[in-house]
């Protein structure tokens, strides 16, 4: 999985939030700053070159990313870490960033909580989120295709986790409440570039939690099939561009 999201999602569909957000990181000018939900390294490498004299701690829950990661981007300091439970000091970095990745915590006030206690006082939370599935091209045509491969059941990871948190004003409530000052919310969108629907779909299909819920429901390659057919037909033939939202907060600790 993580090879799959790395060639074919992360630049299509995550490189250009990395960017941004490592850039809005940058311009915080951190000294010591910590990644959640790293995954293969996307954000972490942009961070590097946007923020030079940082030191970057990037961690994920999941192993086998860590593994990637680290290979990856060796520049980095990688912890295989549970987000609701950093092993860091208090007051350890001034600087937490995490790019899609707070909605995949079980408890995200355990979470927000843990972030605070790792930032110096006054230090800055920087996050992103996914907005409504609606809202970004690639995303809402995959879901469309797995409907129709799977009429009576189709897999509902990506309505219900990575835009399952797509409500600016949860998110914001949930910082407030777990001590977060506001400092800024944003609505983004910017345009994801593949080179072609069946890049996209076999990303989504082979590097997310997808591929299981798929391969649980029956013939994978046929069912790869139908998705590619009906990603083409709604994104176009050949290469292939969408937009993307998303919302970004900055936050004080």
């Amino acid at each position: 999985m993580p090879a799959a999201y790395d060639q074919y999602l992360v630049p299509v569909v995550f490189r250009p939030f990395a960017e941004d957000l490592a850039a809005r990181a940058a311009a915080l000018r951190p000294r010591r700053i910590l990644e959640l939900a790293a995954g293969t390294g996307t954000l972490t490498s942009s961070l590097l070159k946007a923020a030079a004299s940082a030191e970057v701690t990037a961690t994920d829950l999941n192993e086998a990313m860590v593994a990637f990661g680290a290979a990856r981007v060796p520049d980095a300091v990688w912890r295989q870490t549970d987000a609701q439970s950093l092993p860091f000091p208090d007051g350890g970095f001034d600087l937490v960033v995490c790019q899609f990745g707070v909605m995949f915590f079980p408890d995200r006030h355990a979470a927000f909580a843990e972030v605070r206690r790792v930032l110096a006082p006054g230090g800055r939370f920087l996050l992103n989120t996914w907005g409504p599935l609606g809202t970004h091209a690639f995303g809402a045509a995959l879901q469309e295709a797995l409907e129709r491969a799977f009429p009576s059941d189709p897999p509902q990871f990506l309505p219900t986790v990575p835009h399952g948190y797509s409500d600016p004003a949860v998110v914001s409530a949930e910082l407030t409440a777990a001590g977060f000052a506001l400092e800024e919310e944003r609505e983004l969108t910017l345009e994801g570039r593949a080179a072609s629907a069946a890049d996209v779909a076999t990303g989504f299909l082979t590097g997310t939690p997808v591929r299981a819920a798929v391969e649980e429901r029956g013939d994978a390659p046929t069912i790869r099939a139908t998705v590619i057919e009906e990603m083409t037909a709604r994104l176009g033939p050949g290469p292939v561009a969408a937009p993307m939202t998303a919302y970004v907060f900055c936050a004080t600790s």
